[in-house]
């Protein structure tokens, strides 16, 4: 009888609990985009006999579950303080080491990385203008040993050896962040550098294309966000890691125009968008954002021009960079498909620089694509 009881009571408890999220679901407005993932969630979908034999409906209404379940936030960041607690190292990818976020990385196959480095090798083979390559070590490898032992995490250098065999030489960015890895050299939150770090890059960029680095102390740094959460606190559950600053180095007036394509056309832009700090992606502070291409004018108009096939860790870097070209053209091959050598030679660029974090060369299947 006791038995029965207690498991009455266990039923009754649960019934309660359904019922009170189902009573909250009903009441509680859906939200359509999350500001702490920033990515939009399942609204309720469209019902259709159709659309539910095709198991379209019924994927997406467990979506909308998932995305609308009352307090999910808080729901996620207990769960991640539960696996904690109960010796997970790591959710949805992302390790907590002290109090920095990390996703470890995985290598691809040496096939495909040779092919990668194929593509820029025939670009510098197909064009008169000097090419150098520049990769980027993510925080994966700058701080390896504060992951927890047994966490897959590839070698970022061993890749920076394959560039080597491959015959290419890339700027020495690995050993200029490593004798600062005691600096916030990358965001705590998020998988980009900051401008310490993108500064520091800078200097071993200067030494790879012959120019002389303008010292640290020329610059007066400005904090200009002491709120950012990026793209790491975004997947994981950690919500109680400290927000990071944004740091500018550069004065805006170090362009004398910027030129944006975001939108296809031509628009009037800026090295930094103080409207991007109030939303949740405040790294796109550094030039508004991903665009197919930028164009950068500096103030002095005998230097030579310079042409950047990148990722978004240019966004801060590009700024030091004025102070060396009159001119400076960034084109992202996620975006942009025409072809990079025509491109080249049509602006008269007198050099380019393949720049991408290890991780981004690795995995974006547009990097093949510079060869075109």
């Amino acid at each position: 009888m006791r038995n029965k009881s207690y498991s009455a009571i266990i039923t009754l408890l649960f019934l309660s609990f359904l019922a009170v999220f189902l009573l909250l679901s009903l009441i509680l407005p859906d939200k359509s985009f999350s500001s702490r993932e920033n990515r939009y969630l399942q609204t309720l979908p469209e019902f259709s006999f159709s659309r539910l034999f095709e198991g379209k409906f019924t994927a997406e209404f467990e979506d909308y579950c998932a995305d609308q379940f009352p307090f999910r936030d808080q729901w996620i960041t207990l769960n991640a303080r539960y696996e904690q607690l109960t010796g997970k190292k790591q959710t949805n990818g992302v390790y907590l080491c002290d109090d920095r976020l990390i996703t470890t990385f995985s290598a691809p196959k040496t096939s495909e990385l040779n092919r990668r480095f194929g593509a820029v090798r025939l670009l510098a083979e197909g064009t008169e203008i000097p090419v150098q390559l520049a990769l980027i070590p993510t925080a994966a490898e700058i701080y390896s040993e504060l992951l927890p032992e047994g966490a897959p995490n590839d070698s970022q250098k061993a890749v920076l050896d394959k560039a080597e065999q491959n015959g290419l030489s890339p700027a020495s960015i690995l050993s200029a962040l490593a004798r600062h890895a005691n600096e916030d050299i990358f965001y705590r939150t998020d998988h980009h550098w900051t401008t310490l770090g993108a500064y520091y890059a800078y200097t071993a960029i200067c030494e790879s294309l012959g120019l002389a680095p303008l010292a640290k102390d020329s610059f007066s740094p400005e904090t200009v966000s002491t709120d950012f959460y990026g793209t790491a606190y975004s997947s994981s559950g950690y919500t109680w890691v400290e927000p990071d600053s944004i740091v500018r180095f550069v004065d805006a007036d170090a362009a004398s125009s910027v030129i944006s394509y975001r939108n296809g056309q031509a628009t009037e832009s800026g090295l930094y968008h103080e409207e991007n700090l109030n939303k949740k992606d405040q790294y796109t502070y550094f030039l508004g954002g991903n665009s197919p291409e930028n164009v950068l004018l500096g103030t002095d108009a005998s230097l030579p021009k310079l042409l950047m096939i990148r990722d978004s860790y240019s966004d801060s870097l590009v700024p030091f960079l004025l102070y060396h070209y009159s001119e400076i053209r960034m084109i992202d091959l996620r975006y942009y498909l025409g072809s990079v050598k025509e491109y080249a030679e049509e602006h008269d660029m007198d050099q380019i620089l393949v720049i991408y974090s290890v991780e981004n060369f690795c995995k974006e299947s547009s990097v093949a694509a510079m060869a075109g």
